[in-house]
């Protein structure tokens, strides 16, 4: 859509209806509404219509639904050589919701080159409190008792939005998206969304959907039963208890 509209939701109505995401603006492309407030009926809804919030601490909350949609085929990602070497060297474990806030905390340090974050403590909050009732979750990559790698999404149903990573290791978050990926798929997870593309999501098999096919596979998703409460992975993983901090 073109223009200049952008619709305006009412805090006080966390359960209030968002816009059509069809509706979202071509420039800045994606964004769809501003306003309302980020309680877990409010973030659930959001992310059931394809719909995240992404905006600096200091702004009004925005939300956002862009066109593509940059995803990954949870039974197609895409690992080199060397990754391949590192995946198979094992020298590290890897959990499911075992430390989220930690993982949080450290996608929201600030990093080189960027003087700032976009998880301020609102949002940070509000990711605990979806985690909390079972819906935002996270993966973590150890070595020798340290955490070095992580991301963190949330899932309704079988679909997965993935929110942000950070690795302290070279190829620590990789490590994590691969064998997030591959639970996922064995769980019927048919994407793993990562909202917008980047070099670095391309290199690892991401590809551009168009938004009304994206959403399509949304609606198809998330009314489809999918694991319950903290997750664990059941799928063969490195898991060496001497890697995994206390």
């Amino acid at each position: 859509m073109s223009g200049l509209r952008v619709y305006w939701l009412d805090p006080n109505t966390p359960d209030g209806a968002f816009p059509d995401p069809e509706l979202a603006l071509d420039e800045p492309n994606g964004l769809l509404a501003m306003g309302g407030d980020l309680s877990p009926a409010r973030l659930r809804r959001a992310y059931a219509q394809g719909i995240f919030p992404w905006y600096n601490p200091d702004e009004s909350i925005l939300w956002w639904c862009p066109d593509p949609r940059t995803v990954f085929d949870t039974g197609a990602m895409h690992v080199s050589r060397r990754l391949k070497r590192t995946l198979a060297k094992a020298d590290y474990a890897v959990t499911l919701d075992e430390d989220f806030n930690s993982v949080i905390s450290h996608c929201a340090a600030v990093r080189a080159g960027n003087p700032g974050t976009w998880l301020g403590p609102e949002m940070r909050a509000a990711y605990a409190k979806l985690h909390a009732l079972g819906n935002a979750h996270s993966i973590e990559v150890w070595r020798d008792g340290s955490l070095i790698g992580g991301l963190y999404g949330v899932a309704i149903g079988r679909m997965f939005f993935g929110e942000s990573m950070f690795s302290r290791e070279r190829d620590a978050s990789k490590i994590a998206l691969v064998w997030l990926a591959r639970q996922l798929h064995a769980w019927g997870f048919p994407l793993l969304d990562g909202q917008v593309g980047s070099g670095h999501l391309y290199r690892m098999g991401a590809i551009d959907l168009p938004r009304s096919k994206f959403l399509k596979i949304v609606r198809q998703s998330i009314d489809k039963p999918g694991p319950q409460g903290l997750w664990a992975f059941d799928i063969d993983v490195p898991a060496s208890a001497a890697h995994i901090g206390d």
